[in-house]
Formats: C-alpha cells, structure tokens, sequence
C-alpha cells in the first residue's frame, strides 16, 4: 500500500517551498495538513452528545440539549476561539473535494440525526421518552465522530510511522 501522507491538503500551490510552508502552517495550528480539516470541528458534535449522555441520569438535562443548533465547518470556527479559525476555513475550502465530501456527507447525517432527536424531544412529554431518544442519538453519532476523525486524520490509508511519530 503506497502512503499519501505527506502530501498536504490540495491548494493552489502543489509543490516547492511554499507548499511545505502551507503544510507547516497548518500542522502548527492543529489542522491536518493532509486532508486540510481540523478535529475542533468535532467539539461541535461532541458537546451534543455530552448533553445527550447526561439525559438518562438527569432528564431536566434535555433542555440544555435543546439549546445546542447545528454549525457548518466555517460557521463553527468563525465563532470560535480557535487561534487559527481562518486558516482553518481556507484549508477546508481547499481540501481534496473527495475527501471534503466525505466528511460533509457525514457531519451532514451527525447533524440530521441531532436536530431530528431535538424536535422529536420537543414532542414529547414524557422523561422515559427523552430518554431513550438521547441514548438512541448517542449510540448513532458517537460511531459517526469517529469516522470524522478518521476522515479527518487520513482514513485507512494513513501512514502508521507518521501517526506514531506524532
């Protein structure tokens, strides 16, 4: 199997010094310079699926789960306190369009299943109800993050020394 990790995220620039300085940039500010995507993106969903996890010991927590509203990649970082957020937005405006696809496709579905669990939550009256469609959402995102991460970290084709490395 031949590895692709040292080849940063597609830009406009391929190759020669300014693509290691790009590769460089974005492996100091915590963004993969492979795949061109950061996992602080994943806090966004992590933090619903800690306020589902909650649910079923304190249902009262359900409201605070309703309060959560879905952000795109560039949305969560432009609101956030990341140093790097606008490097972080146009690394993934020029990510591999597969790879960006792969991982829309997926925070797309995370983001489906979290806002579908809120409306149905707000349905309901009864705590028993919240509370088995919180552990059923968490059981459905949680595998979802970790395909993100690994989407985000190079997928299967990784190179094993470099991940070691790090």
């Amino acid at each position: 199997m031949s590895s692709t990790v040292s080849q940063p995220a597609r830009t406009h620039v391929q190759t020669g010094p300014e693509a290691a300085a790009w590769a460089e940039r974005l492996r100091v500010a915590n963004i993969n310079p492979r795949t061109g995507l950061a996992t602080d993106y994943l806090n966004h969903f992590n933090e619903a699926v800690m306020l589902l996890e909650m649910v079923p010991d304190m249902p009262e927590c359900a409201e605070d789960f309703l309060t959560w509203s879905p952000l795109s990649y560039a949305e969560h970082f432009t609101a956030s306190n990341f140093k790097a957020r606008d490097l972080a937005i146009e690394a993934y405006e020029k990510a591999d369009p597969n790879v960006r696809a792969q991982f829309d496709h997926i925070t797309d579905t995370m983001t489906s299943i979290l806002t579908a669990v809120g409306s149905a939550m707000r349905e309901v009256e009864k705590d028993t109800t919240r509370v088995r469609l919180a552990e059923q959402a968490t059981a459905w995102v949680k595998p979802l993050i970790a395909a993100c991460g690994g989407i985000i970290n190079g997928g299967a084709e990784a190179d094993v020394d470099t991940i070691m490395a790090n």
